[in-house]
């Protein structure tokens, strides 16, 4: 197996020209994977400390990864509603196979602990068998359909505790 590549997690505003270029590759994924782009209703201000976050991965000063997340008071997992749900969970063609993603969650999943959340929340999609791989493998487990896609039979909602010991 290669060795993990050093990688820089910076946290970022939505709207930075890295994280644009990364959202926008993950449309451009949803379009082939789903015929359409993501709807959900996103506001770049959703991110914005403290209620939420936006962070890029960098390896060798490439952008090669995205994870957000944003806290939510409206989804009850494990007895709390104290929240975070995690969006824009993606790596780059270039630097998938690298352990990106996993280190991406991590990330994410602490900060959002640091925040205040006692669980995080996510929704993905069965044309997603990675990602769903990626969740499971983490410890995340299914959950009642929440968010823009909560009936939508190719939606699926995972969550775990927080804090997770990774």
């Amino acid at each position: 197996m290669p060795e993990a590549p050093a990688v820089r997690i910076d946290r970022v505003p939505f709207l930075h020209p890295d994280a644009r270029l990364l959202v926008e590759e993950v449309q451009e994924e949803y379009v082939r994977r789903y015929g359409g782009r993501d709807e959900t209703p996103l506001e770049p201000t959703m991110f914005d400390p403290p209620r939420g976050a936006f962070f890029v991965g960098y390896v060798d000063g490439v952008p090669l990864a995205t994870g957000a997340w944003r806290l939510r008071g409206d989804v009850e997992v494990f007895g709390t509603t104290a929240t975070a749900e995690i969006k824009r969970m993606y790596v780059a063609p270039a630097g998938r196979g690298r352990g990106l993603a996993r280190r991406m969650l991590a990330h994410l999943e602490a900060t959002a602990h640091e925040a205040g959340a006692e669980a995080a929340v996510l929704e993905t999609g069965i044309a997603q068998p990675e990602a769903i791989a990626l969740y499971e493998s983490s410890g995340y487990t299914p959950v009642p359909g929440f968010g823009h896609y909560r009936d939508s039979p190719l939606s699926r909602c995972l969550a775990i505790p927080l804090p997770t010991g990774r």
